[in-house]
């Protein structure tokens, strides 16, 4: 098996945890970035949810992908996989993702390990607007941390990398202290 990539849009952009050869940005569609999960573990518990980020159905996303060598494939897959399916609300999927600065991409499509939501799991808070999931995220401490500190690296990290998310920029403004 050859090297691999692995598609991150939300905290795998600023916290990957694996060993990879090159980073890309990238762009998927069919898919948007969306706080449309309720957190139970990470950034919230089962009595006070908090929210992350999940890949959700309509749209596009640019992130980062990824390329990591063959060799690590099964240590790295086992990883991400303790990491994002804690609660089986992500699927892991193979999908295309265009690599370049403009989604016109000069490295062209390649195939890409991505966590989508899985929109039948009791965790998918569905398509919330920005008042209404900064509520949510406002206040909500998981075994990873402050929600607003997860939402507001995520932001940080996205406009370090010149990557414009402005639904997640709104809930963002609505968390900013005054």
């Amino acid at each position: 098996m050859g090297d691999f990539w692995v598609f991150g849009y939300g905290s795998l952009i600023w916290r990957p945890g694996f060993a990879h050869v090159e980073t890309r940005r990238a762009w998927l569609y069919g898919y948007r970035r969306s706080l449309c999960v309720y957190s139970f573990v990470h950034r919230g518990t089962r009595e006070r949810p908090g929210l992350v980020l999940g890949l959700d159905r309509g749209g596009s996303c640019i992130g980062l992908a990824y390329r990591v060598p063959g060799n690590l494939r099964d240590e790295v897959l086992s990883y991400l996989r303790e990491r994002e399916l804690v609660t089986s609300v992500y699927l892991e999927r193979m999908l295309d993702v265009r690599l370049g600065k403009d989604g016109e991409g000069e490295g062209g499509l390649v195939e890409a390990v991505a966590y989508i939501v899985d929109r039948q799991h009791e965790q998918y808070a569905g398509a919330l607007d920005a008042d209404h999931a900064a509520r949510i995220v406002r206040g909500a401490v998981g075994q990873s941390g402050r929600n607003e500190d997860y939402v507001l690296s995520t932001l940080e990290h996205l406009e370090a990398l010149g990557i414009r998310d402005h639904w997640l920029e709104e809930v963002g403004r609505q968390l900013a202290p005054s």
